[in-house]
């Protein structure tokens, strides 16, 4: 047990495990919905409660409040909303004391589950977390945060358990979450087919990121670079795959675009677009995995808030931004972060992309080493629920 944390009570055998879970961002959601099929795989019937979004409702959970009160990102972001986030912090403590489950996951969203978990110390319920807190990339001091908080650490990038065991804290590596949805390569992809998408017309992926402050700050950069790539490319089509629940949003934005994008929502769509693309400019975040796992060269875009951007630079300890380059070490891919990342840059970028297949080729052998490195043997949600399980049939120490 993790020192300082208080013992879990046993669980009784002869009734359904009780499960409170904890997503605040869209991809802790798709996270959560793979880990609740895989329990329910391992586990046999489960009742689970908590906070989540579609893909957990999906799966049968009744959110506690609307998981999009929950992401915010950015410091700038956060702060006129604090009173709100408190209240709910608040409320989900007080939820998981009355229901008093046999195990609480929260995955992701680190901000408000560090303080969740901070307020269920003492209360004798088990916890794990999916998704390790970057502490290796900025603001190392919240390592501290985590230990005697949480019974067991569940990370997705193969370097971490090491950080967080010389803490003292239990922490598995269970694979990163793209290993379950790799989608077919070009060959054999029927995104373009589907969407009348002539084979030979250059296709380009437009991600601009889930959250509503990535949105607002990449859209207006892409809307000009789609217009200024389709004069340099006449023939190039673009899409943009997103969530279901941003559909509207993102249909009414781009309406007045020169060359407003295909927008793709369902799920399989979205895994389709990315191994159909050419080439793609994506928001850093675990959507450049999915691209990589794809095989889709890309190149990696961000922008926020100035004091958001000045807070990271201050406290960043890591070289790259990009998923990619950091488990390589190296700029496989190129990044254009905040003031860089302008119309001009990345047209220039985009279409030297486009047109050198050395330079794609390239990137694509990279992505082979990444994909080596996150391999595992099964599936990362049934290795989370396995160490989960294991740790609802702990006794009590």
């Amino acid at each position: 047990m993790t020192p300082g944390a208080a013992a879990p009570a046993p669980r009784d055998q002869r009734r359904p495990a009780r499960i409170f879970l904890v997503a605040g961002e869209p991809s802790g959601d798709r996270l959560g919905a793979s880990l609740m099929a895989a329990l329910r795989r391992k586990l046999g019937d489960v009742a689970f409660s908590g906070i989540g979004g579609e893909h957990m409702t999906g799966e049968g959970l009744q959110s506690l409040f609307p998981m999009r009160e929950l992401t915010l990102m950015g410091f700038a972001e956060v702060v006129p909303h604090l009173p709100r986030l408190m209240r709910r912090l608040r409320e989900t403590a007080a939820k998981i004391r009355a229901l008093r489950p046999d195990l609480v996951v929260t995955i992701d969203s680190p901000g408000f589950n560090a303080r969740l978990l901070d307020r269920l110390r003492g209360s004798g319920i088990a916890t794990a977390h999916y998704g390790a807190p970057a502490v290796w990339a900025w603001r190392p001091g919240r390592l501290r945060h985590w230990v005697g908080r949480v019974d067991r650490l569940l990370a997705i990038l193969p370097f971490e358990p090491a950080i967080f065991r010389a803490a003292g804290i239990d922490c598995h590596y269970v694979g990163h979450p793209v290993l379950e949805r790799r989608t077919a390569g070009p060959l054999s992809n029927p995104f373009r087919q589907r969407f009348r998408i002539p084979p030979q017309a250059p296709l380009i992926g437009l991600l601009p990121g889930s959250r509503r402050s990535e949105l607002r700050h990449l859209l207006p950069v892409l809307k000009e670079v789609a217009d200024r790539l389709h004069r340099a490319e006449p023939g190039a089509h673009f899409v943009m795959p997103t969530l279901p629940g941003l559909i509207a949003e993102l249909s009414a934005a781009v309406a007045s675009w020169p060359q407003p994008p295909l927008l793709v929502g369902v799920e399989q769509d979205r895994s389709d677009a990315y191994g159909a693309c050419d080439i793609a400019l994506a928001a850093s975040g675990t959507v450049t995995l999915e691209l990589a796992a794809a095989g889709t060269p890309m190149i990696i875009i961000y922008r926020s808030g100035r004091i958001t951007a000045a807070l990271i630079r201050r406290m960043a300890l890591v070289q790259f931004a990009g998923l990619p380059n950091l488990l390589l070490s190296r700029p496989l891919v190129p990044e254009l972060l905040q003031e860089a990342c302008e119309p001009d840059g990345l047209v220039n970028q985009a279409l030297s992309l486009l047109r050198d297949p050395q330079a794609r080729a390239a990137q694509k052998a990279g992505f082979q080493e990444i994909m080596a490195q996150l391999a595992i043997e099964g599936s990362p949600s049934d290795r989370a629920a396995t160490l989960l399980a294991e740790l609802l049939a702990r006794p009590a120490a």
